[in-house]
């Protein structure tokens, strides 16, 4: 899977903000959020581009990241259709 968010992982970031809403949205009790939310999107199972953002669909997640700034926008469970 080739794409611009695979071939610029060095550049994802987020802000203190962001840190707090994905730990708050995913129940994470870690201290690299961005580490974590890397080695994710590096398993993804989808990366999609829609307009300025790109959703990483793994583990049940949704990692939202801006395709501008390779901003970790927020990350959020998977809800079931079921």
């Amino acid at each position: 899977m080739d794409n611009d968010l695979l071939s610029n992982l060095d550049k994802i970031h987020t802000t203190k903000l962001g840190v707090e809403r994905i730990k708050n949205n995913l129940g994470l009790d870690i201290d690299d959020v961005v580490a974590w939310c890397k080695r994710k999107i590096k398993k993804a199972g989808s990366i999609i581009r829609k307009g300025k953002n790109w959703y990483v669909h793994v583990d049940n997640f949704i990692i939202t990241v801006n395709a501008y700034s390779f901003t970790i926008i927020t990350a959020h469970k998977e809800k079931n259709s079921k």
